[in-house]
């Protein structure tokens, strides 16, 4: 097996895992600990929170580093976090307030892996290679979309929910060995006289001084902001209409639409080029939140769609910025996007669940997938929408 591919292998094994742990941690608040929606929204936030706080400079540190070792001294460190969760559940020490502050630390070391991630696959994919690439990433991130979800219910079926994230946990680890067994010449960063403010700057400078990219980049910060309005307000909706035991299957339709749209995505590309392409996959997302309000079969169909959306154009938005960025800025770029982009879910998932508590569920749902709609739909508007090849 090639160098990619067992890159490939280590994040697909380690998605899987994630996704279990998205069942298995909503079901503990909601049901073991009895979460309010704004709870719901306070451990949503937590896992995002890193990204606001800490999104540039860790941009600034991964530019610093080789990526290689980071990546896999980010899985480790996730694994331990994560064997947190069964152990006090075992000794009945398990509580909301604990659970927010794993979700959190988790959320730490994944800032750092995920920007190292996406500046370390540059490095090892080249040229036409790099889009097909994040393709076949995203493809296999949708795939795990849906066994993920459907092993998580599975796995709640036959032990308990905490003990279910040790799953999560194991992944972590091979995923830190298989990226350990890689042999990459990746060289350490020159040696200069640093500064974190003049980094920080030259960061943001790109991202938001790029006249195209910053058009992207503001885009999908507010799509982030109206997606986890939405997203915060499903998850005790559809545990509502569909019962818990179930809310893995909604996840795995998400994961099936994803999966559909990932296969289309390089063809409706090629048909209507890279903005039209985002802005489709967008749109689509934002209409998935809205079919969710209707039904038992609204909440899965509503997935399927979303998720459709979410692989249509995912792959796109990424590739673009790996091609038009200079290798020694790629960290900050990812870092600095991600952090805002993940950083407003600290916003909007409280916001979500405040609408659900004072007015209702459903009225929470449509706030975000109409935000949703417009943020996407404005990049015709936008200078991104005249994008070529850079």
């Amino acid at each position: 097996m090639g160098v990619f591919g067992r890159f490939w292998l280590a994040d697909a094994i380690s998605v899987f895992g994630t996704y279990v742990t998205t069942v298995a941690v909503q079901v503990i608040a909601v049901v073991t600990l009895t979460a309010s929606p704004l709870e719901v929204g306070v451990l949503n936030a937590a896992r995002w929170l890193p990204y606001l706080l800490f999104g540039l400079v860790a941009g600034v540190v991964v530019d610093r580093c080789r990526r290689r070792p980071l990546l896999i001294w980010t899985d480790l460190g996730r694994a331990a976090l994560l064997a947190v969760v069964p152990v006090l559940g075992a000794v009945g020490g398990l509580s909301l307030p604990v659970l927010v502050g794993v979700v959190f630390g988790v959320g730490v070391l994944s800032l750092l892996g995920d920007a190292a991630f996406q500046s370390f696959l540059p490095h090892i994919v080249e040229g036409a290679a790099l889009g097909k690439a994040n393709v076949r990433l995203e493809q296999t991130n949708s795939v795990a979309g849906t066994a993920g979800p459907l092993l998580g219910s599975g796995l709640l079926q036959v032990m308990t929910a905490p003990v279910a994230v040790l799953v999560d946990a194991g992944s972590y680890v091979v995923s830190g060995v298989l990226v350990a067994s890689l042999r990459v010449e990746e060289a350490r960063p020159e040696r200069v006289e640093r500064h974190v403010f003049r980094e920080l700057r030259e960061g943001l400078r790109w991202v938001y001084g790029h006249r195209r990219l910053a058009a992207l980049s503001v885009s999908s910060h507010v799509r982030f902001l109206f997606t986890a309005v939405a997203s915060t307000a499903f998850v005790p909706y559809a545990i509502h209409e569909v019962g818990a035991g179930r809310l893995g299957v909604a996840y795995a339709c998400a994961g099936v639409g994803a999966v559909m749209g990932g296969a289309l995505s390089l063809l409706v590309y090629r048909w209507v080029g890279l903005a039209a392409t985002i802005v489709i996959g967008r749109v689509l997302a934002a209409g998935g939140f809205l079919l969710v309000l209707g039904g038992v079969w609204g909440v899965f169909v509503g997935q399927f769609v979303l998720g459709m959306g979410l692989g249509v154009e995912g792959p796109h938005d990424v590739t673009y910025r790996q091609r038009i960025t200079p290798a020694r800025l790629q960290g900050r770029c990812n870092a600095t996007i991600r952090s805002f982009n993940w950083g407003m879910i600290t916003v909007g998932a409280p916001v979500g669940g405040v609408i659900g508590g004072w007015f209702s569920l459903g009225v929470a749902v449509v706030v975000g997938g109409v935000g949703m709609a417009v943020a996407g739909g404005g990049l015709v508007f936008s200078a991104f929408w005249g994008v070529g090849e850079e």
